[in-house]
């Protein structure tokens, strides 16, 4: 059974906190998390007096790095940034220069922190390094004491890859569990602090109408796309070595695929919610023999062998479409269709649901072409977040024709307030102890079973053809072939909400 922190005791919300970033001269810092942290104290949610501690081997001084994050922070937040707001966050901005490998630097750094924290003191732990240095920086946190939960909640934040595959992820668990308990340890996936990937558990659950048609009887196909507009660039040589199933599908996708076919948790609470995720998991139907070559497909875009750092010969799939089945009451027979990749049409997140056909055709025109359309519900996730219901309705003065129409929901439309950046809102919950949006040890394991079997094949003899596909296209031509031998298309309208 595994242990989850249920609720905030006030104790916790009245301490205070600081959050220690390792890799603090990244990329991901200035880009992404200060802007966040930024953005949460503009709107008074990032709690009083919250410390903010950077550290990596650069040189800096307090003053160079709050400067530096300035500039920034100016750049990505843009017009919302304020003067006023920013010069009191950035007060309790420090730097402390550190080595991850050096445990004399990490016991010099809990030192620094004992004092500007004056006491017991809430930390969360966030890895904002190479992966390959997690286990060192967990196990330098352990030796220098930092993990000891006795002077306040001791988190730590781990940044997807985590792991490689599932002998690594079983490995990277052990490690860190040896110096956190699972409930302390928080592995991010910032899909999963998406508003509309949230808002598909309130559509679902807050809404009686849909609830009764989230089923085998109704549901066609489920289409879960994930297009980057973006070829691989600069990114080659690690590319190279992870390819889209490790980059993309063992992560984001799975998560998406959970949060769409899971059971209702009887409370939203964090171990009841990835309980439930975890279930999905051990209900996908394990590939084995020839579906591998039945239900992948794996593709190239054209000109990724000639990207900086990518060997001349590289099979590395850039795209690829899975065929995964749930062997459960909610879900047996329905396929859902998995696809992601580089150098595609445009950007876009989306999950469609596809209904079935009505059973009966009474209207015009349709009963020689095989019926109606079925029913859709595309549910669009970047960019433009939104939700549209396609409809049939009777076109006006001509008698009873019928044409598919939308019904759109846009959030920047309905609410005022800016959508918030994902890390907004899985900081706070890392702050507050909730551990509802993050990947619990069995998920990521699980997710890797499934991922591990299908790169086996390719790296095999039997894979199945690599096909190349023209960039800035929905991927090779034999994907849209593939999926039409199974009497299904794929939804490709980029995005269907403007």
């Amino acid at each position: 059974m595994h242990s989850d922190t249920q609720f905030v005791p006030e104790s916790r919300l009245a301490m205070s906190h600081t959050i220690v970033i390792f890799g603090a001269s990244g990329d991901l810092t200035s880009r992404k998390l200060i802007p966040a942290l930024y953005k949460l104290h503009y709107k008074g949610r990032l709690p009083e007096g919250t410390q903010i501690v950077g550290v990596s081997r650069t040189e800096f001084s307090h003053e160079a790095w709050r400067n530096q994050l300035t500039e920034s922070t100016k750049a990505f937040v843009g017009p919302t940034f304020d003067e006023a707001s920013w010069n009191e966050f950035a007060k309790n901005l420090y730097y402390q220069k550190g080595d991850i490998g050096s445990t004399e630097d990490f016991c010099n750094l809990d030192t620094f922190l004992k004092e500007i924290e004056g006491g017991s003191c809430s930390r969360v732990y966030y890895l904002s390094t190479m992966p390959k240095l997690y286990p060192i920086a967990i196990e330098q946190l352990g030796k220098s004491g930092m993990a000891d939960q006795s002077q306040g909640s001791r988190l730590v934040v781990i940044e997807k890859p985590f792991g490689t595959d599932l002998k690594t992820a079983e490995e990277l668990n052990e490690r860190v569990h040896k110096v956190f308990a699972e409930e302390f340890v928080y592995r991010i996936d910032h899909y999963l602090g998406k508003e509309t990937v949230q808002n598909l558990l309130v559509m679902r659950f807050g809404n009686t109408i849909f609830e009764p048609l989230w089923n085998r009887n109704y549901i066609d196909n489920v289409q879960i796309t994930v297009a980057e507009e973006v070829a691989v660039g600069k990114r080659g040589g690690y590319y190279d070595t992870s390819g889209v199933l490790r980059d993309m599908f063992q992560n984001h996708l799975l998560q998406l695929l959970m949060i769409t076919a899971m059971e209702s948790p009887v409370h939203f609470k964090a171990g009841m919610v990835r309980d439930e995720k975890v279930k999905v998991l051990q209900a996908i139907r394990p590939m084995t023999g020839a579906d591998f070559a039945q239900d992948t497909v794996r593709g190239q875009y054209q000109g990724y062998l000639d990207e900086e750092g990518v060997p001349k010969e590289s099979q590395t799939a850039t795209f690829a479409a899975l065929r995964l089945w749930i062997d459960n009451w909610r879900w047996k027979g329905v396929p859902f269709y998995l696809r992601s990749g580089k150098s595609m049409s445009c950007r876009t997140t989306q999950i469609v649901i596809q209904y079935r056909s009505p059973a009966h055709t009474l209207f015009e025109g349709h009963q020689a072409s095989g019926g109606l359309d079925g029913n859709r519900l595309v549910i669009q996730i970047q960019p433009n977040e939104g939700i549209q219901m396609q409809i049939q309705s009777k076109v006006p003065d001509a008698g009873m024709k019928t044409k598919m129409t939308q019904l759109d929901f846009r959030f920047d439309q309905h609410f005022s307030n800016d959508m918030p950046d994902a890390y907004q809102r899985l900081l706070l919950d890392a702050l507050q102890g909730d551990a509802s949006l993050f990947a619990r040890s069995d998920e990521v394991e699980l997710a890797w079973g499934i991922i591990d079997p299908i790169l086996g094949a390719w790296n095999s003899p039997a894979a199945p053809q690599l096909d190349i596909y023209e960039p800035g296209c929905w991927g090779p031509q034999q994907s849209s072939k593939w999926i039409e031998t199974h009497g299904n298309q794929w939804f490709d309208v980029c995005p269907i909400i403007h």
